[in-house]
């Protein structure tokens, strides 16, 4: 490819509120182990909308393009690369930068190694026309897949580890969900799919995301959840997923949770928390953190929405074009929408 080529993208340039624009940059660089990914879809993620607010947590390489979840077509594969090729159909993880020598990563759990870096943070990620992606990263994506549902595997993968690998989820198990956003759907829609009876929870101004999580066989709760929870026998809910954004949540799980259940955490929330964690020791509650996905992980979820098992359309609020970055972040803050993603141009 002509190496003058230059893209627009959405750059988070500051730690400063708001400090995210449209640049033109350069066609990335690949090394011998890359490919040059051409995107034809990228998902607005959550964490992109905090760091265009500036009240996430986690440490970000300025300027960086933002986006982490995308699907393309290779267009250049570097000199080491094998058994990719010009036009393969394909979606990425996240873990752009990993020590393959840690001892995480060598039993499969970079996800979980100190000093990875993700797209969108810690390297340029994928809201462009073009971008840099270690061919360990990839994965095919069927012909019958749309890229526009195909970019959606990251969040699914952050569902799918937290319902299927860390939540101990029976056929029958009751299961509520604490937040309606990207995530706490699709861990509903997940444990919809491992047999358990879900409901949902959020306040009055996620009435329409509520409503787009009614169309996957959830029971939806504006506030208090408790009469749900203890319908079958008075105990409480066998597992809460905690998928909001803040801290506080946590202590109505452990309202919600019978004794000897489980809760497992995924919301990122940095506000310290203000109560008591009696409750989980008086219960005999089993309390999991869940973070990102690996390889197996992105290979199972491929599967689900190749065979419609998952089905993404309804959380899909809309395509935008990436001029247009701001309507699709301010639709997602709002909770006018579940999903916005954008198209680059």
């Amino acid at each position: 490819m002509e190496a003058n080529i230059r893209s627009l993208a959405v750059v988070n340039f500051s730690q400063e509120k708001g400090s995210v624009e449209i640049r033109e940059i350069d066609l990335p660089t690949i090394g011998e182990e890359d490919v040059l990914l051409e995107v034809v879809n990228v998902g607005v993620c959550g964490s992109d909308l905090h760091q265009w607010t500036s009240d996430h947590s986690w440490t970000v390489n300025y300027p960086v393009v933002l986006g982490h979840e995308f699907a393309g077509h290779i267009v250049a594969v570097g000199s080491k690369v094998s058994n990719w090729k010009i036009n393969d159909r394909v979606v990425s993880e996240t873990a752009a930068i990993i020590n393959p020598n840690s001892p995480l990563s060598k039993v499969g759990l970079y996800n979980l190694d100190a000093s990875r870096k993700g797209f969108g943070y810690g390297v340029n990620g994928a809201m462009t026309r073009f971008v840099r992606v270690p061919a360990r990263c990839l994965h095919h994506i069927p012909d019958q897949l749309p890229f526009e549902e195909a970019c959606l595997t990251e969040p699914c993968c952050v569902a799918y580890n937290a319902v299927v690998n860390n939540s101990p989820i029976k056929p029958g198990n009751r299961v509520i969900v604490l937040g309606p956003g990207t995530i706490g759907i699709l861990c509903a829609a997940m444990a919809k799919i491992c047999g358990a009876d879900v409901a949902i929870v959020g306040i009055e101004k996620d009435l329409h995301r509520l409503n787009i999580a009614k169309k996957y066989g959830c029971e939806v709760i504006i506030g208090d959840a408790t009469s749900w929870a203890n319908e079958r026998d008075g105990l409480g809910a066998d597992t809460i997923i905690d998928a909001a954004g803040i801290s506080a949540t946590l202590k109505i799980a452990l309202d919600l949770v019978r004794p000897n259940g489980h809760i497992t955490k995924v919301g990122w929330g940095p506000q310290p928390i203000g109560f008591s964690m009696d409750q989980l020791v008086q219960k005999n509650v089993t309390l999991q953190g869940s973070f990102s996905h690996n390889w197996p992980i992105w290979e199972k979820v491929i599967q689900l929405l190749a065979n419609g098992t998952l089905n993404v359309k309804p959380i899909i609020g809309g395509i935008w074009p990436i001029t247009e970055w701001e309507d699709a972040f301010e639709k997602m803050h709002r909770g006018d929408i579940v999903k916005s993603i954008l198209k680059p141009v």
